[in-house]
């Protein structure tokens, strides 16, 4: 039996290839004009690219909203909690003449400005992601703490106290508004 000579055949499959080819290029013919796509599947295609587009948006945009209330409202009872706390421990002491009168004082003044810093920086890293009645009663919150740790600050055993209780009246109001309005766990 022969075998194929590989030059022979290598011949017959590029002469066989440019026959096909030349077959094929004399069969074409060519179309004249612009190539356009079809106008009405053309505007479907947009139409539900933008609908997708859309969809994906306010589905970051609602995952993004859900976390800042989350992160806000999880912490402000703790955070603005402690603040009443050593607030009624000054209010304790200072109504019993006591001798930490001071001490107690001072701690409350910086655990109030803590806690409305902390609240602060929620609400500034939320950014737009909180709603923004939400932020804005953060924000109120923040401001009644702030107005509280001043009023406290300036408290001896003599100094009227109607200035103290209607700040205090304040930082309550604010944080019951904040926490009827974060949602329940």
């Amino acid at each position: 039996m022969k075998l194929l000579d590989p030059r022979g055949f290598g011949m017959m499959c590029a002469t066989g290839a440019v026959a096909i080819g030349l077959t094929v290029a004399g069969c074409a013919n060519r179309v004249e004009g612009v190539a356009n796509p079809n106008a009405s599947d053309l505007a479907a295609y947009k139409t539900e690219a933008a609908s997708s587009s859309a969809a994906a948006t306010s589905s970051r945009r609602a995952a993004a909203q859900s976390k800042a209330i989350a992160d806000n409202c999880g912490q402000f009872p703790t955070i603005s909690g402690l603040g009443v706390s050593r607030y009624n421990e000054f209010v304790d002491a200072h109504d019993a003449n006591a001798p930490d009168y001071l001490a107690k004082r001072d701690l409350a003044v910086s655990t109030l400005e803590d806690a409305a810093n902390t609240v602060e920086s929620g609400v500034r890293t939320a950014r737009d992601a909180l709603p923004p009645d939400l932020a804005a009663q953060f924000t109120e919150y923040v401001s009644a703490a702030r107005a509280l740790a001043g009023e406290t600050r300036t408290m001896t055993y003599t100094a009227p106290v109607g200035a103290l209780n209607d700040a205090s009246k304040r930082v309550n109001d604010a944080r019951n508004v904040v926490r009827d309005s974060c949602p329940r766990r």
